[in-house]
């Protein structure tokens, strides 16, 4: 197993520095976004697939460092019920795919989109109850009508180029647990998987190990980040959380740096599972973390995580 970062914490750092600044740390592989809801992004599909010298010297960059790609994201919705967001969402995805499979990268990182509840929609509607029954039609709609004929093509379209498509199980969209995220791999191909970010799980009530149990070989690629339920505000209000991610102290949960949230062993848990069901790949960092600066956040994670494997590497020594 070994350490990664998704580089959209250092939006404020040209790549050149990002790079630099990660691998002081010891961090040599990273996972950069191409656009879409990240923003500001360190790698440009457009530029990059117009323009070979521009490529060749985002190549050399990499390669002075001594730094990998573990996967391109481009967090999106191209099922947004808007068709010009949806249509730039899709652009930025396909874009990606491409710029993927001229870096030699196997893995694009996205969410599955969201639609309206119908073809005069405005904004996405995130179902989360089956009654009245109106809520149960939008659902199904929302599959057979959008969900499922879009990632057939798109699907599709990652495969004949060599691309595994990774979707996050993010609520808000409509693959935000175990189950939609198998249900889309079954209608639409195995080149569906999963980018398993456990923080998403975490204020769900679920369990992210009986995740990776469930999931196994459908896990194609991990975010490292953390998240904290506090039962004073969850006991009384639930789970689902409106209010905006700096107001910490009366939100039900907040995300946080990996140790924030879970201590050592849920981590050493979640990384010895992971390697149980086949994944022995890279841990991204993720870090948003309200609580702490870029700096604090990303330092902090990368020792505890270090330890975590160190662990790990430990017991794989003995019992070999």
């Amino acid at each position: 197993m070994r350490l990664g970062v998704f580089t959209a914490l250092f939006g404020q750092k040209s790549l050149e520095d990002a790079l630099d600044y990660v691998t002081k740390h010891g961090v040599n592989v990273v996972e950069l976004g191409t656009g879409n809801y990240p923003g500001d992004p360190h790698c440009k599909p457009s530029e990059l697939l117009e323009d070979k010298g521009k490529l060749d010297s985002f190549k050399g960059l990499l390669a002075d460092r001594g730094v990998e790609i573990s996967a391109l994201s481009c967090h999106g919705n191209p099922l947004h019920p808007q068709e010009e967001i949806a249509k730039a969402h899709h652009e930025v995805f396909e874009k990606t795919v491409l710029l993927a499979e001229r870096l030699g990268v196997d893995r694009v990182i996205g969410f599955s989109g969201c639609p309206g509840d119908s073809e005069n929609a405005k904004y996405p509607n995130w179902v989360t109850c089956p009654w009245p029954d109106d809520f149960t039609e939008v659902v199904n709609w929302q599959w057979e009508k959008k969900v499922i004929p879009y990632w057939k093509k798109a699907g599709a379209f990652a495969r004949d180029h060599g691309v595994r498509v990774c979707l996050e199980m993010h609520p808000g969209f409509v693959v935000y647990n175990t189950e939609t995220l198998l249900r889309l791999r079954e209608a639409v191909g195995d080149m569906i998987g999963a980018n398993f970010d456990p923080s998403h799980l975490f204020w769900q009530g679920m369990d992210p190990i009986a995740c990776i149990r469930k999931l196994g070989g459908a896990i194609f690629h991990v975010h490292a980040k953390d998240c904290k339920v506090y039962p004073s505000n969850s006991e009384a209000n639930g789970v689902l959380d409106t209010k905006p991610y700096g107001d910490e102290i009366n939100r039900s949960w907040i995300f946080r740096t990996v140790g924030y949230g879970h201590g050592y062993d849920f981590w050493k848990d979640f990384v010895s599972t992971l390697r149980m069901v086949g994944y022995d790949d890279v841990l991204s960092i993720e870090h948003e973390d309200s609580l702490m600066s870029v700096n604090e956040g990303f330092t902090k994670a990368v020792t505890f995580l270090k330890e975590v494997l160190l662990t790990e590497a430990a017991g794989e020594m003995w019992w070999a």
